[in-house]
């Protein structure tokens, strides 16, 4: 198989689950080759993939949700670069199609632009989404009642109709657009406990609880992260670029040490809503202190999942942004176990119907 894998410009969780699945491609057929068509950083992909048989090359087709940092949205900037890509939707459409001639491709995926899927269509190509929402949805929760985001929301049900399937993660709205849907349980990597190396390398105490931040950027203030390095016998780990020269700060190579190991080996998570992390979370058994996300519709069924699958404890907006997040580290950390395991085996399945 030749695939053209399209990645989603928001956010890392869809190209992790993106990664899951390529893997499982690679190890279930050989001969498979797959070109990463986004904008993945060249780390992301070898921290996780193993390149000899992927190619990444950079492009965007969606612009997903403009962001201030990895949780506050900028809903006009949204609109404006959605409205630019929407007048260029054409063009676009034409030279994916060129490209995957030129390049022999035989099936396409995206999780989740849509752009790809009307140019696989003119060639007939086998076509496959994944996700847990569409940018549909997420547009017409966001604007209602502005008449601007009309052709955006146009736009994507339009190429979302040329799929042949839907792989429909869990903790999924309806996904109404995509005439034929499969729902495929939780992608997500397991982790190794990397504890004692990490704490050698990072010269991080053993004993010590371990947080994990899994965001791209945070704008906290120097009074907020003052009011971090205040907090006792924690450690914050980061994996870079994401990095504060703080008393109780440590960041780690992400190639050395990638994302699935830090989070097996950390004792807690403090992240946002992101259907990527709570995935791996729930894979690999670790609580989660989540920063509340009320402007973006996706946390209206994610927030269901992690009360079900995780150990759990909740962060006011304002107060993360002030630094006062040990009490939410504290309450996920001693939380009861959860009401049921979540729904693994996503990306053997899904690499099978793919390949099929």
């Amino acid at each position: 198989m030749n695939i053209a894998w399209y990645a989603t410009a928001h956010g890392h969780g869809h190209a992790a689950r993106s990664c899951d699945i390529i893997r499982a491609l690679l190890a279930r057929e050989p001969e498979t080759r797959v070109t990463v068509i986004g904008r993945v950083s060249d780390a992301f992909l070898r921290s996780r993939l193993p390149m000899d048989r992927v190619t990444a090359r950079e492009a965007v087709f969606d612009v997903g949700l403009v962001q201030r940092d990895s949780i506050s949205g900028d809903l006009d900037a949204t609109c404006e670069a959605a409205l630019a890509l929407a007048a260029r939707r054409s063009t676009l459409v034409e030279q994916e199609t060129a490209f995957l001639r030129a390049g022999g491709f035989d099936r396409v995926v995206v999780d989740i632009p849509a752009i790809p899927l009307e140019a696989a269509a003119q060639l007939g190509l086998p076509r496959f989404a994944v996700g847990n929402f569409s940018w549909n949805w997420i547009y017409e929760e966001l604007a209602p009642g502005d008449p601007r985001w009309a052709p955006i929301v146009s736009m994507y049900r339009e190429g979302y109709a040329a799929a042949d399937l839907l792989l429909r993660l869990p903790f999924h709205e309806e996904m109404e657009a995509f005439p034929r849907r499969r729902d495929v349980p939780v992608v997500a990597g397991m982790g190794r406990n990397r504890r004692e190396e990490i704490a050698r390398a990072a010269n991080a105490p053993v004993e010590a609880r371990w947080a994990l931040l899994c965001f791209a950027n945070v704008n906290w203030d120097e009074s907020a992260l003052q009011r971090l390095e205040r907090i006792e016998n924690t450690i914050f780990l980061t994996l870079r670029p994401l990095e504060w020269k703080r008393r109780n700060f440590r960041a780690l190579d992400r190639l050395r040490f990638p994302f699935t190991d830090a989070l097996a080996s950390a004792d807690v998570v403090l992240t946002k809503p992101g259907h990527g992390i709570i995935s791996e979370c729930a894979a690999n058994e670790k609580p989660i202190a989540c920063v509340e996300r009320p402007d973006f519709p996706e946390a209206r069924v994610l927030i269901p999942a992690i009360r079900r699958h995780l150990r759990y404890g909740v962060i006011e907006l304002e107060a993360f942004y002030r630094g006062e997040i040990e009490a939410a580290l504290a309450a996920a950390l001693n939380a009861p176990p959860p009401l049921e395991p979540a729904p693994l085996g996503g990306a053997p399945l899904a690499a099978e119907i793919i390949a099929g």
